[in-house]
């Protein structure tokens, strides 16, 4: 039974993260792409550029130079006519800084005739940066967002303030080019100013609230950036339309569709989860603990995006650690799972997409020597999930749609 499981947990992944590629999806919204008679520069930012880029470039044909910036390990190859660079994730380095300084220089000095197809997946407000304070203070500021238990909307707004790109910097940099937005969202809801902090978006957000923002978690910020996240972002780009496309909701719906398939009555709990990964986790323990009797096999979704409150130094990402604290819950439950994955195959600061418990996970957990609760403790999962093959490893997919939690009774 729980070899099946397993099976089923890689059937549902793989079909949910095929329905997301951005190939598809990138065509689609370029049926509605005209360029004007000057230049066309594409600029790709985020961990689906290189696979966004491929398909813009095979509907073009060419465009006459651009950028694509994405995350380490995730270049497939090289494309004709685009520099390809990869950078820092989650937290901005070196390359981040370099290969945003290309695009930069490639959309200077454009006319109303020159078209700027712009590219943007989640990933982005690491990936593309361009500092307005010192890129060490900066790389301090985003460790501090990223381990508060801050959400993704609370990070971006902070972020964008500090940023030469973001918030709507790098279409204003690009006018009075056109800009033409494609963009894969990460984020519930598809905010456009939040989604990779919204280079090419006019920014809702107000000083005001990113300043609540850092007294809320009480950010260390120097007087620079103090005074950053007092000052507005741009409210108008005239020049810049935007298609959304891929998002959760088409991966929860994939999802559902192959758990169908496989004989799951699939519940749609939620698309839009964003609470705290070990609560999660947690919950979907116990609603497959309330369900365990009914005498048919059944899956539980949600998607969107959990936090965690990093309380030690392991390692680990917020998808392990909700997997992890499902254990307890499911133990001894013969034909119970759950799994967690980020769509992009990566989670946290590590090469796991995700992680996968089942009944029997816990007491080989404990035969491990590991104690679930001290594990979490740590922010340590992917140790211990490493030694009960609790992993996920899918490498990058090619996309970023959010996360995908699934709990799964087969009866």
């Amino acid at each position: 039974m729980e070899e099946q499981m397993r099976r089923d947990a890689e059937a549902i992944l793989s079909a949910s993260i095929q329905a997301v590629l951005p190939d598809q999806a990138v065509d689609r919204a370029l049926q509605e792409f005209h360029p004007g008679p000057g230049r066309l520069l594409l600029v790709a930012v985020g961990k689906a550029a290189w696979r966004m880029a491929h398909a813009a470039l095979a509907q073009l044909g060419r465009v006459d130079d651009g950028v694509v910036i994405t995350k380490y390990g995730h270049l497939e190859a090289e494309l004709p006519g685009l520099r390809c660079y990869e950078a820092g994730h989650p937290v901005p380095d070196a390359q981040s800084f370099r290969a945003t300084r290309q695009a930069l220089e490639l959309v200077k000095n454009l006319s109303p005739q020159d078209t700027v197809l712009f590219l943007l997946s989640g990933g982005g407000s690491a990936l593309f940066e361009e500092p307005l304070i010192p890129p060490e203070e900066l790389q301090q500021i985003t460790r501090q967002l990223l381990g508060c238990g801050a959400d993704i909307v609370e990070i971006n707004t902070i972020r964008k303030r500090l940023s030469g790109v973001k918030g709507g910097r790098f279409a204003r940099a690009c006018a009075p080019a056109r800009v033409f937005s494609v963009v894969l969202s990460d984020i519930i809801g598809d905010p456009l100013d939040m989604i990779a902090s919204g280079p090419a978006a006019v920014d809702h957000s107000t000083s005001a609230q990113a300043l609540a923002i850092a007294e809320k978690y009480h950010l260390a910020l120097s007087e620079q950036a103090r005074a950053l996240l007092k000052q507005e972002t741009p409210k108008e780009l005239p020049n810049v339309e935007t298609r959304i496309t891929g998002s959760v909701r088409e991966l929860c719906a994939a999802a559902q569709a192959q758990c169908r398939a496989l004989g799951y009555t699939p519940v749609l709990l939620t698309d839009c989860l964003c609470c705290e990964a070990r609560a999660s986790g947690s919950m979907l323990a116990s609603v497959l603990r309330t369900h365990q009797g009914d005498g048919t096999s059944l899956a539980y979704i949600a998607g969107g995006e959990t936090v965690v409150h990093l309380t030690g130094d392991g390692k680990g990402g917020r998808n392990q650690e909700l997997a992890l604290a499902a254990a307890p819950g499911i133990a001894g439950i013969k034909g119970a799972a759950v799994f967690s994955v980020g769509s992009d195959g990566t989670d946290g600061p590590t090469d796991a997409a995700g992680g996968y418990v089942d009944g029997d996970s816990l007491a080989a957990l404990t035969e491990a020597g590991c104690q679930v609760e001290e594990v979490l403790s740590r922010n340590d999962a992917y140790p211990a999930l490493q030694k009960v093959g609790g992993l996920i490893l899918t490498g990058p997919t090619g996309t970023n749609v959010n996360d995908l939690s699934v709990a799964l009774l087969r009866r």
